[in-house]
């Protein structure tokens, strides 16, 4: 074997990389000592030394999941507290009918699995909890039933913990899909999945590979279409937001009236406005469906507007405070991401505060067309059917 090959061969030793920041090593840790501590200490005190030292460890087993791999499906809390239940359900069951043994050990192994498959609870601490109680030495047995007490004390100690601390962190847990916004209320499906990732083609994938899959559905979609848009930005060529965005941006003040915006609007053939304040910076954004509202009340009859004189409507008081805004840095797969996704019309561009441009879906639209068609490698005669020469069938006069 020559040198290259055992290199090969040695390699397909080495572990993947995590892709885990030590940052986060550090917070699952501390976070997973913290847990222990609180269980095995509330444990301790109600229901002795003994019996807490024997369910420690696979507490500490699903410490592991519940703040180091907090989002995968192993460790939400229906397969925590589902599969403690089944461990208790095979692991006192069989402690009590047969004995302590290997065999019963090993048989507890195997109907908890296939419990915690039958409930859609599986979580590799249970089965060892129920390998513990079926082995259970005599500080467990004199609780009998009563076990279950300090069992699910501890698991729902450790899932309180859990739930409190990464949330305070920064880590959403349980992980909770949350429904999609319909923006449009209609029966279509969003734009940009029109064409791309939908949700049968990730039933049909799970389904081929066959196995059990660490990780939830939302995230395994999150993750294919982060690595879809990643991969969309690299055939972009690094087309940016600076290279996309208008530069003569027609901006409005917030004092400025509705009937001054409605003219600017049409002037332009804009449906977007954003607001500056006098230090130019950007204060809201008023569109089209903002001053629709106001123009549609000012026509309705009123007693003050016969016997007075209306009021003028001013921007600030109709406009959308909440703008998002891009800077001129961005690529531009996450401008596709916010005007399909998003249903948003124009996107203010910003540098250090500023805004210094402006993106509409117009302007994606021709940037994209333009990159499309400067990729084309086709020869110039090909590229134009119609002016290819067609052949005429000659016909014989007689």
């Amino acid at each position: 074997m020559s040198t290259r090959g055992l290199n090969h061969w040695l390699d397909r030793f080495i572990p993947a990389a995590l892709h885990i920041p030590p940052k986060e090593w550090l917070r699952a840790g501390f976070g997973a000592l913290l847990g222990l501590l609180l269980a095995g200490g509330v444990c301790n005190a109600l229901f002795g030394s003994a019996v807490t030292l024997h369910l420690m460890a696979p507490l500490a087993a699903s410490a592991v999941l519940l703040f180091g791999v907090h989002s995968g499906a192993l460790s939400q809390p229906w397969p925590l507290l589902g599969s403690y239940a089944c461990a208790m359900l095979v692991g006192l069951g069989l402690h009590h009918w047969i004995g302590p043994g290997l065999l019963v050990a090993a048989s507890a192994l195997v109907l908890v699995i296939l419990l915690m498959c039958l409930l859609r609870c599986l979580h590799p601490p249970g089965a060892a909890l129920a390998v513990s109680l079926a082995l259970a030495d005599p500080s467990l047995s004199r609780l009998g039933i009563e076990v279950v007490e300090p069992v699910l004390l501890n698991a729902l100690c450790l899932l309180l913990v859990a739930v409190l601390y990464n949330r305070l962190t920064g880590v959403r847990y349980p992980k909770i899909v949350a429904p999609r916004k319909d923006l449009h209320q209609t029966q279509d499906r969003p734009a940009a999945e029109r064409l791309g990732l939908r949700a049968n083609d990730l039933d049909q994938a799970l389904e081929e590979v066959g196995g059990f899959v660490d990780i939830t559905r939302d995230d395994l979609e999150r993750i294919i279409r982060a690595t879809e848009r990643h991969a969309l930005q690299r055939s972009l060529g690094g087309i940016t937001a600076a290279q996309v965005m208008s530069r003569d941006v027609q901006s409005a003040a917030p004092d400025m009236t509705q009937e001054q915006a409605w003219k600017l609007l049409a002037g332009h053939r804009l449906k977007t406005l954003p607001v500056l304040d006098a230090q130019r910076q950007l204060v809201g954004i008023a569109s089209l469906s903002d001053l629709v509202g106001p123009a549609m009340a000012q026509r309705r009859f009123s007693w003050r507007a016969l016997f007075g004189r209306r009021r003028d409507v001013r921007l600030a008081q109709v406009m959308s405070p909440r703008v998002i805004s891009v800077q001129s840095v961005q690529p531009a797969s996450e401008l596709v991401t916010l005007l399909c996704d998003q249903g948003l019309h124009c996107l203010p561009v910003l540098e250090d505060g500023q805004l210094v441009g402006v993106i509409t879906q117009t302007d994606l639209i021709a940037a994209l067309h333009r990159h499309l068609v400067q990729r084309e490698e086709l020869p110039s005669d090909e590229r134009v059917p119609a002016l290819r020469p067609v052949a005429v069938p000659r016909r014989d006069v007689a």
